[in-house]
């Protein structure tokens, strides 16, 4: 019988670590989950964020470190018996059995009564909004639909927590804002803890409390949806944000920010840290507008029309690139002065 208990108070990742061969994927990766958290593993491809989630479901071993589930170490314990719910990319369904059958496939397992499997999908298949669908076969599903099935799969077995490993990269892009309100409301309805692997910002965004970015194995930051937007700690977790103007600067200290410059102009920006002679600027497009009296000159390359604006690629005076978007129509060739507020040129340490 799994171990664990919807009464846990706290998920612990005390420097984990996991190595393949010489590859090191996980360096040293710390996090406190709290009961009830919604808690985002962001970062590109290749960064450990799968690796960690593994990790905590049992399915690898840490090579350093431990995991704890409150004053419970499950190093030793196995995937089967830790109790966790897990949500795979490719929904791993069984294509033979029907919906009801796979949803009930875990308690099953564990020896439940007949009755008991019955009550519990019901209640999985009414959650999840397929009651009408619990008798057809995965391959007569949508994508959307079959995703609404693991999820459920998931959930009937009462976890303390659902483990999530991109589960909506395989979807259009209308299903997966769908399927993320979906899941968000499930989450808050079942009052568990859930851990997200996306290298999707936007996903990561919308749905977490909390967010942990992850580049090349390591923690780089963990924050609120609201502070990882606004202020990231790093020049590194910036461009992973969305910043996508990054310059390398010479800085000079100001009583009100600090004087940086790009694309060829002089502006006043906001320091980040301890920022010396060198500095690297980031600026999110949609903080760099448009404005009669910027300071940076350009002209306009590509212009893509998004429906309530327009998101432009320019080239400075400097031949540097630079990413904006402008309220009101502009177009290839056009020149353009652009302007960012201090508090949004957010300013690094080289």
């Amino acid at each position: 019988m799994p171990i664990a208990s919807r009464d846990f108070c706290e998920l612990r990742l005390q420097g984990i670590s996991r190595d393949f061969g010489q590859l090191r994927a996980l360096r040293g990766v710390s996090l406190t989950v709290e009961r009830g958290e919604f808690i985002a593993l962001l970062g590109p491809s290749g960064c450990g964020k799968s690796t960690a989630l593994n990790c905590i479901a049992g399915l690898l071993q840490v090579t350093e470190g431990s995991i704890w589930l409150d004053e419970r170490c499950l190093d030793e314990v196995g995937p089967e018996d830790r109790g966790f719910g897990m949500v795979f990319q490719n929904y791993a369904l069984f294509p033979h059995m029907t919906v009801r059958r796979n949803i009930g496939f875990g308690l099953a397992t564990q020896r439940r009564s007949k009755a008991e499997i019955a009550r519990r999908v019901d209640q999985a298949l009414g959650l999840v909004r397929l009651d009408t669908h619990a008798d057809k076969l995965p391959g007569q599903l949508s994508g959307g639909q079959q995703q609404r099935v693991a999820i459920a799969r998931a959930i009937v077995v009462e976890p303390p927590l659902v483990l999530m490993d991109e589960p909506l990269s395989n979807l259009d892009a209308k299903l997966r804002l769908e399927m993320r309100a979906e899941i968000r409301r499930i989450h808050t309805m079942l009052g568990c803890s859930t851990i997200y692997v996306t290298h999707d910002q936007e996903e990561a965004l919308s749905l977490a409390d909390r967010i942990l970015v992850m580049i090349d194995g390591r923690t780089r930051q963990v924050g609120t949806p609201e502070e990882l937007y606004e202020r990231p700690a790093h020049a590194d977790v910036a461009e992973f944000m969305g910043y996508r103007n990054l310059f390398r600067s010479r800085a000079q200290m100001a009583n009100d920010g600090v004087f940086v410059t790009m694309s060829g102009a002089r502006l006043l920006g906001t320091p980040v840290d301890a920022v010396g002679t060198d500095a690297i600027v980031a600026i999110r497009p949609d903080d760099l507008q448009p404005r009669n009296d910027g300071p940076i000159c350009a002209t306009v390359e590509i212009a893509e029309y998004h429906g309530r604006d327009f998101s432009a690629l320019a080239r400075g005076s400097d031949g540097s690139e630079l990413y904006f978007r402008s309220p009101v129509r502009v177009s290839p060739g056009e020149s353009v002065r652009l302007a960012a507020p201090r508090e949004r040129v957010l300013v690094y340490a080289a």
